[in-house]
Parts: structure tokens; sequence; C-alpha cells
């Protein structure tokens, strides 16, 4: 998928630049040979990548360069300068790697160049099993292709379609801004050309880490030297009259999406109980449908809890000026066929119900195997859990991190970064998870960018003009910085990453 424009900017590489004109540390859009191409100098070498990151389109000449490598100031993707290889979610795929000729004072893009290495891993298990396939699973399991491991890989999804995008699914694919070819991270072939075993409409019934099998819904049994537990969450549901009414919706797969998608073609009202993230995101775009649209949360700030009141208010005055009505410090007591009633008595009228109150981890499977768990399944900085040769990633791992202490999150990049650790760790690569954690999300014209895990009693002030949509809130605890939430500073976000990753100090613009 891509989003970003095709018009060619900045100086002719073919006919070459002035060497000196790019100081040391920074990096410069051009074009080559027809395409954008970004020169990145370190030193007294030159490097130069395709300019336009393979997740979204994302502009990396706007991006942050740490070392030799680029981050994309969309969602934060990673490559590597000297290769142009994706070495960090959510970009999947490599940008182009050039050849650059100094010539005198000048330099110039002569062509393009393959520079990945060919990996072999340290360690090689028999078989490697991942039970999930979604962002942590297919991640991991490209990641083992990539790093060089040639034995079995098999995927066990318990979703009836192949990995795709789930952030889609909340805001433009449900808004009617995508369309559905979007989704799918990969085609079929992707599967079969990289010998990935993926298995849809699936679940594991049983893990049996003495004898190290599993035993599929289907009744067949499949042995692993290594095995990835990346099961996920599933919606908190509701325990109220009215929850199993055929027009109340949860949201969490593509199948979710599509009835949702499917009754609002009808509708004419929503109501969204549960200001969440996924909650308000589902008001934004049932709003794109022109759905009237209440939104019912027990809190007196929208996601307050985690941007802080002031950029919270911020998102419930922009769904407002939308046409969005709040009904906030209530809760739901019943649903009905053509309404909604609250604690208070109020009554929304509605045609359409979306619940979004909260996913807990899928950790049964892990108890069931006696796997620690703690509010999800515990692992070391590896990604390992207390048995050996069984890891875990992404919305079930609750893992050490070396700022906020043991964690655990439901962030779709981070589900992604853990998959791709935790296979470098089954090939024995022994790499701690360190980076922070970072999430986007979107409300109309308002984007906001969340990078590291701050917490309730964590101290936030205001950098910039939160009215005009270009400030930052960042977050301290004990006078060490904790996380920052941005919008329309997305190179300071990205800064902040890199201060948090590295323990630096930072400062807002």
């Amino acid at each position: 998928m891509t989003e970003g424009s095709s018009e060619l900017e900045g100086p002719d590489f073919e006919k070459g630049y002035e060497t000196e004109t790019l100081p040391d540390g920074e990096m410069l859009l051009g074009h080559a040979f027809g395409e954008p191409v970004l020169v990145a100098r370190r030193g007294d070498d030159l490097f130069a990548i395709g300019a336009t990151c393979t997740h979204y389109g994302g502009p990396l000449a706007k991006g942050l360069m740490v070392d030799c490598t680029v981050h994309c100031p969309w969602h934060h993707a990673r490559f590597d300068l000297r290769t142009g290889e994706a070495i960090a979610a959510p970009a999947l795929n490599d940008v182009a790697c050039y050849t650059v000729e100094k010539r005198g004072e000048r330099f110039f893009v002569t062509g393009k160049v393959d520079r990945k290495l060919e990996r072999r891993p340290k360690s090689s298990p028999v078989s490697v099993v991942i039970i999930g396939a979604g962002a942590a699973g297919g991640a991991a399991a490209e990641m083992l292709r990539r790093e060089g491991y040639n034995g079995p890989v098999t995927l066990v999804g318990a979703d009836a379609s192949l990995p795709y995008d789930r952030p889609n699914l909340s805001k433009d694919y449900l808004a009617g801004n995508a369309p559905e070819e979007w989704i799918p991270l990969r085609p079929p072939e992707f599967y079969r050309e990289q010998k990935i075993d993926a298995l849809t409409n699936t679940t594991v019934t049983g893990i049996d880490p003495k004898a190290k099998k599993v035993t599929l819904s289907d009744g067949r049994s499949l042995g692993y030297e290594a095995l990835l537990l990346a099961t996920g969450a599933e919606p908190v549901h509701l325990t109220i009259p009215g929850v199993d009414l055929p027009h109340v919706f949860y949201l969490r797969t593509l199948a979710d999406s599509r009835r949702i998608i499917e009754k609002a073609k009808s509708a004419k009202s929503a109501v969204v109980i549960g200001s969440s993230f996924i909650g308000l995101e589902v008001a934004w775009s049932l709003r794109e449908r022109k759905l009237e649209v209440a939104v019912v949360g027990r809190d007196s700030v929208p996601l307050g809890k985690v941007l802080g009141t002031d950029m919270g208010n911020l998102v419930r005055e922009t769904h407002e000026a939308h046409g969005v009505n709040f009904h906030l410090d209530r809760t739901c007591g019943a649903i009905h066929e053509r309404y909604v009633k609250l604690n208070d008595g109020t009554t929304l009228d509605c045609e359409l119900v979306v619940v979004g109150i909260g996913v807990r981890p899928n950790t049964r499977l892990a108890e069931q195997a006696s796997i620690a768990t703690d509010n999800g399944v515990l692992v070391n900085e590896f990604l390992e859990t207390n048995v050996p040769g069984i890891f875990a990633a992404g919305d079930i791992a609750r893992w050490p991190d070396p700022r906020a202490g043991r964690i655990r999150v439901e962030h779709w990049v981070v589900a992604q970064r853990q998959g791709q650790t935790a296979a470098r760790n089954i090939l024995g690569a022994r790499e701690p998870f360190t980076i922070p954690p970072f999430f986007w999300s979107n409300h109309f014209d308002l984007h906001i960018h969340f990078v590291g895990h701050g917490s309730g009693g964590d101290k936030a002030s205001v950098s910039g003009d939160l009215k005009a949509k270009h400030a930052s809130v960042v977050f301290r605890s004990d006078d060490k910085l904790s996380a920052v939430a941005s919008i329309g500073r997305d190179l300071e976000n990205l800064r902040a990453e890199a201060a948090l990753e590295h323990g630096q100090k930072f400062s807002p613009s």
C-alpha cells in the first residue's frame, strides 16, 4: 500500500551534486532513473536508497537518520542506509539501494545494486511452529526466512484470512477510504514461495512441551523444536441485556469490519460503547460514512489516561467538531432493538452498536501448558518463556522493558517488531527487545503519534499549540522521560523514540 506522491523533487543525482553541500549526518531528497532517491552522508561515506517508505509511502527524507539507518516519520519503520533493507516494522519490504560514485568534488548516483548479505542463522531448529497469524506471527514467519532459516515453518491462524493490515480495519478501510485489496499484507503465493505452511481457520487445542508437539483443531499433531506463541487478544464483551442482538458488533477481525460496513450501509445512526482508541476510530470512520454517531464512555476525558487531559480533550473537541456526540461518565445498561439505555436513564436511538471496551490476552494455551503467565505470558528480554524453546510475542507477551519495567502493550508495531526479534532469537541471535513501544491513531484530521510507555501518575507537559494541532505532550516519571504523544510533529516523535531507546536527554522543540 502506498499513499505517497510520485512527483519527483530535488536534484537529479544522475547529473551529480556537490559533495560538500551535503553536511555530515544529513539526508537529501532527489531523484535518479525516474525514481525518488535519498542520499545520506555519514562522515566520508555516502549512501543512496529509495526515498519512499514501503509501508504507506512515507517520505524518508523527512525522517530521522540514526547511525546508518533512516526512520520513517509516519509510522517509524526503519531502513538500513547501506543496503535498503527494512530492518524494523511496520515496513516489510526493502527499498532500492543505489551505487554512489565520487568524481572530484561531486557525487553521482549511477545505478541500482543489491548489497544484501546472505544470512546464515547461528542455530537452526529442526522445525518452527507459530501459533497465531496476526502481526507478531506473520512478521516472525517472514523474518525466519529473511535470516536464512531453511527448515519447516508452520503458521497456524484461527482467522479465515492470511495475515492482514489490522490497524486499517478501524481506520480508512472501515471509513470507506481504502479498498480491500490494501488489507492483505502478502498475497497467498508469497507464503508458497517462502515455503511457509500457512494454515487458516485452524486453532491449536493443546501444547505438550515435553513431547514438543501441538494438537490442532482438525485432530492433527505437529512437532516442533521451537515454538512461538502469538495468540493475541480478544475483545472484552459486555454482560448487559441485549448484547446478543444482531446489530451489536465487536471489531477485531477483517470479518468483523466487513459486517460493520455492511450494516452501516443501511443504518442512519450508531452508538459506540467505549471511548477507547478503537472505539473512537470507529466513531470517526462511521461519521465518514455519514452516520449519526454517539460515543458512550465511562471516563470524563476520552483517552485521558493515555494521552493526558489536554490532548484527550482535543480528541473529544475534534470529534465534536465533526458531529460526534459524547456521553461521558456513563455506562450502557441495556441494548434494545432501536436504542440503547444508559445508566442514568438516557436513551440513544441507533440501528448499529459497536462495542470497544478493551481486550484481554489469549493466555489459555500457555496456562494449560504450565507456561508462566501474569496478565499475559511472561518472557525474558529475549522474549523466551520459562519453558526453553517456547517464545511469546505480541499482545500476549509481558516483557521487561528497560525503561518502564515489566509491561504488556497492545500495539500493532510492537507486535510486529517482537515477532521479528523472537524469530531472530529462535535462530540463536540472543537479541534483547529494547525498542520503545510506538503506535499511531487517526481521528479525522488529527493524527497522533505515541512513543514510550507511561502511567496515570506521570507528569505531563505540553510543548507547542494543541489547538493548532502542532504540539507534543511529554510525559515524565521521576523527571525521566517515559513517553511522548505528538500531533503535527512527526520528526520530534522520532527524536523522542531515539532518546528513549538510547537513554538520551530529550527536549521538545
